[in-house]
């Protein structure tokens, strides 16, 4: 069996599982600041959000890590020379300081002390579609 295609499918399934976490938890905190006077449902937002980023965005996110340094070790380390590679790591470490952030977020959430507007959890759900975005098209075309 040839491992780095082993590696870069289970690195493949681990980024669209974060992916999927940093588009989705933004949308709930919307929906959460929407409806945190009412404590019933206030009170869903919570597990549903502390199960998400919990239990799978930081176990994909941390396996993302550890698949795409595998990558990095199999294909070797002087890749990590090459401006397309510097560009992408610049890239996903954007994106893990936000899934981080988002982390702070909800444990504001948890503590009932929320300072954004749900317009404001709007505009920050594009950030790891655009990161996204460029990292791709820099890994496929490595323009540089």
């Amino acid at each position: 069996m040839n491992t780095y295609l082993l590696f870069k499918s289970l690195h493949l399934i681990a980024v669209i599982s974060w992916m999927a976490g940093l588009l989705y938890l933004p949308r709930i905190f919307v929906y959460h600041t929407e409806n945190n006077n009412i404590p019933a449902i206030a009170a869903v937002f919570k597990v549903m959000e502390k199960k998400l980023f919990f239990y799978i965005m930081t176990p994909a996110m941390a396996l993302s890590w550890v698949f795409g340094l595998i990558l990095i070790h199999e294909i070797g380390f002087q890749q990590l020379g090459q401006k397309w590679m510097i560009l992408k790591l610049i890239f996903v470490t954007a994106l893990t300081f936000y899934h981080f952030y988002l982390g702070r977020i909800l444990g504001q959430f948890q503590l009932d002390i929320n300072k954004h507007s749900s317009k404001y959890f709007r505009y920050i759900n594009e950030i790891p579609t655009l990161l996204l975005i460029f990292i791709i098209f820099i890994v496929i075309f490595k323009p540089i």
